[in-house]
């Protein structure tokens, strides 16, 4: 089993890898030129006891043994070696047993390494699902505190751009809780902060004196002096999301430079889903401002006279849409309330959007109201000067209460008659009409006036009510026979009742199927009571 006894000394002395073959009470018989460099000083005649590492004599000693080992066979065993870290194999034949081992250093370097990436890569799309779960700013902010204090660092804070002068911070050190807190904070006294912030490439952790981070940077509850620190930027899309600072105490070992470029990586998944957080906040502050402009107006009794209104959507996730209506208080009981019910061309955001100018731009022609004509003219004209080529059919009610009656103004421009719902359960439509606006250069309209005894309603409506289709084959309309049937049974009821009732009727018409918009608005003459004179002479007052 020798190999000297084989006639191979040559190669054996050559060989790349340290040999050594020692015998069964583990005395060196021989060793090759590279076992003799990995160790020094020994040679045949030596005892392995004294040489090897212990590693290597327990083996030598279970593999002398013949614990698990039968002749002829191979065993391999693994240690470390001053920094290197090395391989095994032996042979064992009779009473000889050679050991062969092999520098396994940068094989095990590699695959820690490539545990380490693995694990690395399977943090960070843990860590990007979670953040991008949410699109609320906190929540972001804090998962992304608490994910890198729990495998970045010790402690981690989260500084966002200053609002109003203040900086939102997050604080969480590992295993304690996540708080928010607003600081008017200078961002120079903090190393590479400063920087962090406006998204410059960080400073490297060993150019930060543990020594300078500023009171405010420490999280509550963080044990020990601060030993190391790593401060990096929160990309974000076009602008800095803000910046990360990790901290780690003096037990702890000092970040690496893989370890900073790994805080790197994660900064960049953490600074992109702040951002969008960020951007989903600023658009829903700004839609939810646009949209209580184009919201339809809680309606309210107004000198004397009921109003009540309601809006379904074409789009069951939309709030607004083409149909809309208004009421516009006069400035005393003795002037008229300007009341709108429209209907602009198509559905969706685009037709909102116009719907908003035209209310406004009926807003501002307000003081021109008792000419519904000349308010119709100018609209229509402002509408054919627009980029605009959706057209619009609405109708305009002036209100006025007069003792116990409420007298009306009604002028229809290309829209279906308003209803006027009589005490008897009588039901008319208002004889008005008129060309729709927005399309021709000119607006010819009939109005009409109508008076309403009390407890009597009139209502407008769009023809989203009309020509919704339903029924049991789904392609019924609901036509406005159906409409005036509903009214009907209306008789003597409030404002609000009267819509509420119209719109549970079209809804379980049209049930789960596609519909337009659809709107009502009912103006109705309240039913009153006469007050007896205080003095017993003057004339009494109507109340309701």
């Amino acid at each position: 089993m020798n190999p000297l006894n084989t006639g191979s000394t040559t190669l054996w002395n050559q060989a790349p890898c340290p040999a050594l073959v020692a015998d069964t009470a583990g005395g060196i018989i021989a060793l090759n030129q590279a076992a003799a460099t990995l160790f020094p000083g020994a040679g045949p005649g030596d005892c392995l006891q004294d040489t090897a590492p212990t590693w290597l004599i327990d083996a030598h000693v279970h593999l002398s043994g013949g614990v698990g080992v039968t002749v002829g066979g191979l065993t391999s065993v693994r240690g470390r070696l001053g920094d290197r870290d090395f391989l095994a194999h032996a042979t064992r034949a009779d009473d000889e047993v050679v050991w062969w081992l092999f520098d396994d250093t940068e094989r095990r370097q590699a695959e820690q390494t490539l545990r380490e990436e693995r694990e690395r890569t399977a943090l960070l799309a843990d860590a990007s699902s979670a953040l991008l779960s949410s699109l609320n700013l906190d929540r972001c902010m804090e998962v992304t505190a608490r994910t890198a204090s729990t495998h970045l660092a010790d402690a981690a804070v989260i500084i966002a751009p200053a609002g109003a002068r203040r900086h939102p911070v997050t604080y969480c050190h590992r295993g304690g809780p996540v708080t928010h807190v607003r600081l008017d904070i200078d961002p120079a006294v903090m190393p590479g902060l400063s920087e962090a912030l406006q998204g410059f490439p960080p400073v490297p952790s060993r150019w930060i004196d543990p020594c300078e981070v500023p009171p405010w940077a420490i999280p509550d509850g963080f044990t020990g002096p601060v030993g190391s620190v790593s401060v990096a930027p929160l990309p974000g899309h076009g602008v800095p999301a803000g910046a990360i600072v990790l901290l780690r105490d003096g037990r702890a070992a000092a970040f690496s430079e893989s370890e900073e470029l790994f805080a790197r990586l994660f900064a960049a998944r953490a600074g992109a889903a702040l951002s969008a957080a960020r951007m989903y906040a600023e658009q829903a502050d700004i839609t939810a401002t646009l949209m209580r402009e184009l919201l339809p107006p809680t309606l309210r009794r107004v000198h004397g006279v009921e109003y009540a209104g309601g809006y379904r959507a074409s789009v069951q996730t939309d709030r607004v849409g083409g149909d809309f209506y208004d009421v516009h208080p006069g400035g005393s009981d003795d002037q008229e309330t300007l009341a709108v019910l429209g209907d602009v061309c198509g559905k969706g955001l685009e037709a909102a959007v116009l719907t908003g100018k035209i209310r406004n731009t009926l807003q501002a022609l307000l003081p021109l109201a008792q000419d519904h004509a000349h308010v119709l003219q100018l609209l229509n004209d402002a509408l054919l000067t627009s980029h605009h080529t959706r057209f619009a059919t609405l109708v305009l009610a002036s209100v006025r209460r007069e003792e116990t009656a409420v007298r009306l103004r009604l002028t229809s421009a290309g829209h279906p008659a308003p209803l006027v719902v009589r005490a008897d359960g009588t039901v008319a439509a208002a004889a008005t009409r008129g060309s729709l606006v927005g399309v021709l250069p000119e607006v010819n309209t009939q109005t009409a006036t109508v008076e309403l005894r009390p407890g009597e309603t009139c209502l407008l409506f769009s023809d989203g009510i009309t020509e919704a289709r339903g029924g049991p084959l789904g392609d019924h309309l609901f036509g406005e026979a159906r409409l005036r049937r509903a009214l009907a049974g209306c008789a003597g009821m409030p404002a609000q009742a009267v819509v509420e009732r119209v719109q549970m009727l079209a809804s379980d018409w049209v049930g789960t199927g596609r519909h337009d918009d659809m709107a009502l608005l009912a103006v109705t003459a309240p039913r009153t009571t006469r007050l007896s004179a205080v003095d017993g002479r003057t004339r009494g007052r109507f109340t309701t």
